[in-house]
């Protein structure tokens, strides 16, 4: 078995139990908290390397033949979205350590953070559904304790929401699992994949796009996809900023992950429908986000809607359906990743300063904070779409994409969207920085100070910086991300790599 498909798992495993083990150890378990977050990241940039290299990379836990035992598989998408986490686990712990007060690090923060991220990467390593089944529930047991961990009134709120949701998700997943395996007897994608790709002689269409309906709205409500959202914007502003941080620039990523896996890998029969179907929920995603966005008159709200509007964009590849599409769907979700993480870990620091999260109460963090505001600007104007950042060639591919199918009027909400994103983007811009102060704030501590802010900001500034380097390379970056389309469009290398000489 190659390690490196092993690692991004294991290593966030033993990185919870040793912080579990070592609990009372504060220090102790912030050095295991952050050794682990580099040893994810350095274990996800070599197998990068090592799939960009090399191909399609699979392994078969305890030498089980496909499609009997546990499949992991990484081609470039899967390679590109653990290097993601890997990055992400990096910033967000090391903001933790400067953000998240002792009682949550007292009772599990820094384990449950390594567990979520242990059933990100398993998401988007494994070869079978169920098994993405069951990486879920990881995942929905790490963000509910999370999300839950302070107990404060507002965020067992937001995590009852969250979690309701969640679970009718995977009861939904669970079902299709189900019935999926009683159709074909088996649940490995790549096996699935060689069964139907001549349906005809094996199952009815409509048996299949019925089925390929229940996925839809199982992994729908994970993407938090029109009209499945409305548990994310109520729930994910109530964590401190770093959980907001995580789940804003991961959670949701799996559900989008598994949209485009299974409608490119195994739900193709009948694109002509299921893709359209999803062409039209991704317009629909833009627009109800980014209106939620613009009527919002708190920080983290305002970001939570945008999450929704952003992930429309990430499907728009999908249902477009072509190599160039899914590929501005990756380059996308790359650039989101980044730039959303980015934008939350500034919020507490916003937060923070402000001692609220309302907009009208904040002001003046420009001339208090300029280092904070140009620092904003960054993933702001890029999540906007404004060149020379990395959102603007997320867009433009997409665009392009949309232009070549003959999509005009996707690739014309898009744009609009666009626009309403840079109104909100600049709304927070003057609330929170520009404006003076609000003299009703001034009394109360308003933009009071944070002790070393320079140390709340390394993370924040380590993000901007990879969305400028995205930006300036955009060329060589997105060369790699039209090589991941051109696989998930093209899945055999996929199922050869998996099946070899069982197909």
């Amino acid at each position: 078995m190659n390690p490196l498909l092993i690692l991004p798992i294991l290593i966030p495993l033993v990185t919870a139990i040793l912080a579990l083990l070592f609990r009372e150890a504060r220090n102790v378990q912030r050095a295991l908290s952050l050794l682990g977050a580099l040893g994810l990241f350095g274990a996800s940039a070599g197998l990068m390397f090592d799939v960009r290299r090399n191909g399609i990379q699979a392994a078969q836990v305890g030498n089980w033949p496909a499609p009997y035992g546990i499949t992991l598989v990484a081609d470039l998408f899967g390679a590109i979205m653990v290097l993601l986490a890997g990055i992400i686990a990096m910033a967000v712990v090391t903001y933790s350590l400067v953000s998240v007060d002792a009682k949550r690090e007292e009772f599990g923060y820094h384990s449950l953070i390594h567990f979520l991220l242990m059933g990100v990467c398993g998401s988007f390593l494994t070869g079978d559904l169920f098994n993405l089944y069951v990486w879920f529930e990881v995942m929905l047991m790490g963000s509910f304790v999370l999300m839950a961990l302070g107990g404060e009134r507002g965020q067992m709120e937001g995590a009852i929401k969250y979690v309701t949701l969640n679970l009718l998700s995977s009861a939904m997943f669970l079902s299709a699992l189900g019935l999926l395996y009683a159709m074909a007897g088996t649940l490995n994608m790549a096996d699935l994949a060689d069964k139907f790709s001549d349906i005809s002689a094996s199952q009815p269409y409509g048996v299949v796009t019925t089925l390929a309906m229940l996925f839809m709205v199982a992994f729908g409500i994970k993407a938090a996809v029109f009209p499945l959202f409305f548990w994310l914007p109520a729930s994910y502003h109530t964590p401190p900023a770093a959980i907001s941080a995580l789940f804003a620039g991961l959670l949701t990523k799996v559900g989008v992950y598994a949209l485009i896996r299974v409608f490119t890998l195994i739900f193709v029969q009948d694109a002509g429908f299921t893709h359209n179907l999803i062409l039209i929920i991704a317009g629909l995603t833009m627009v109800s986000g980014v209106l939620g966005a613009v009527a919002q008159k708190e920080f983290r709200r305002v970001l939570s809607f945008h999450i929704v509007s952003q992930i429309g964009y990430m499907i728009m590849g999908l249902g477009l359906f072509t190599p160039l599409a899914l590929a501005g769907s990756v380059f996308y979700i790359a650039h989101h990743i980044i730039v959303k993480t980015n934008l939350f870990l500034i919020s507490g620091a916003v937060e923070k300063l402000g001692r609220t999260p309302v907009l009208k109460k904040l002001g003046g963090l420009y001339q208090a904070q300029p280092m904070l505001a140009i620092l904003f600007l960054v993933p702001a104007m890029s999540l906007a779409g404004l060149p020379p950042l990395s959102g603007f060639f997320a867009k433009l591919s997409l665009a392009r994409a949309g232009l070549e199918t003959g999509q005009y009027i996707i690739v014309s909400i898009m744009l609009g969207v666009s626009l309403l994103t840079l109104f909100s983007m600049l709304k927070l811009w003057n609330e929170a920085f520009w404006k003076p102060l609000p003299a009703s704030a001034i009394g109360s501590g308003g933009a009071a100070g944070m002790g070393n802010l320079h140390t709340w900001l390394i993370s924040v500034a380590f993000l901007a910086a990879i969305t400028v380097l995205i930006g300036i390379g955009a060329g060589s970056f997105f060369s790699i991300a039209l090589l991941a389309g051109e696989q998930l469009m093209n899945p055999q290398d996929y199922i050869q790599a998996v099946l070899g000489g069982a197909r």
